[in-house]
């Protein structure tokens, strides 16, 4: 994200005036001003040795510099002129990068930044006017700038201002709550659920995750149950009667035909194949012998009372 901000105060300390007294103090082009000090024993430079009798001094963590010696060890160069920032005047600073007065402008329009917002593009400063129309984004409902340092809203390379990031049907500020789209329309959802989600057969609430669809009506998962068991069926084999959906074990043990043989229910299922005889019915498995155990599919056979017997047993009977 570009940083944004206002001016830096001046970096300088406070300069002293060994002077004699005069009427009224006077104040440089920084508005600071000079305290006039009258000498009463001896005082040098820090760095030169110089005496600062009757000179200008500066004061750093309490040790005097003549004014040279300040500037040619404290003092910074501008970022734009590269010439020394005296401490006679403005220094404005901002991330460790210093300016004239005169050198903090635009770097577009030129205008001056001092007592101005500001906007820095890699490093590059610009006024906010400029920033906007050259970097910002549009916001996708008023198609207005969105300033830089405000909150926006931005969804799938869209952006809006939070004002405009609506929802479609009942006009209140989406905010941070759950939205969805629809026909690049935002909605929140209670608003899309009356509006536009299908309702569970069951519970008659609407679907807005998974759901199940079964002869063009609409299930949630957890509600598309068998109406025995109570078991889900979504992703499991079913099937239905009196449209009512049951699982293979329920419809079987109610409504399947049981096997002449083994007694348990003939689902007839998926494809599959059993044996009918005389309002009899068995598994293709259990359709043999009574005396031999052969299977007699395919085969002749005769009966003796309940059971069933190939040719060459009968003649044992």
């Amino acid at each position: 994200m570009d940083d944004t901000s206002g001016l830096s105060s001046p970096a300088h300390p406070p300069t002293l005036d060994l002077r004699p007294p005069t009427s009224r103090s006077v104040r440089d082009r920084r508005h600071r001003e000079e305290i006039p000090v009258r000498m009463t024993e001896q005082y040098d430079c820090t760095e030169c040795k110089e005496s600062l009798f009757g000179k200008k001094y500066i004061l750093k963590e309490n040790s005097p510099y003549c004014v040279k010696c300040y500037d040619d060890l404290f003092s910074s160069n501008c970022h734009v002129c590269q010439k020394l920032i005296s401490s006679t005047s403005k220094d404005l600073s901002y991330k460790d990068r210093h300016w004239h007065s005169e050198c903090f402008l635009c770097s577009t329009c030129s205008r001056s930044l001092v007592d101005r917002p500001f906007a820095t593009k890699d490093d590059v400063l610009m006024c906010i006017e400029c920033y906007s129309s050259e970097y910002s984004s549009k916001c996708h409902s008023c198609l207005k700038t969105i300033m830089p340092g405000s909150r926006k809203m931005e969804h799938k390379g869209n952006s809006w201002h939070t004002t405009c990031f609506t929802c479609n049907r009942c006009q209140q500020p989406i905010g941070t709550r759950s939205f969805t789209q629809k026909d690049t329309n935002n909605y929140c959802m209670p608003c899309y659920e009356k509006q536009f989600a299908l309702q569970c057969v069951t519970c008659k609430k609407p679907i807005t995750t998974v759901g199940v669809n079964y002869r063009d009506q609409p299930w949630h998962k957890e509600c598309f149950v068998c109406i025995g068991c109570k078991q889900q069926l979504a992703g499991q084999r079913f099937t239905s009667r009196d449209d009512f959906t049951y699982c293979l074990d329920c419809f079987c043990n109610l409504f399947a035909k049981k096997c002449a043989n083994c007694t348990t229910p003939i689902s007839g299922v998926g494809g599959s194949k059993y044996i009918s005889f005389e309002q009899r019915q068995w598994h293709i498995d259990c359709f043999n012998c009574k005396g031999c155990c052969t299977s007699l599919v395919g085969r002749g056979f005769l009966t003796c009372k309940d059971d069933l017997l190939c040719p060459e047993c009968v003649r044992d009977f």
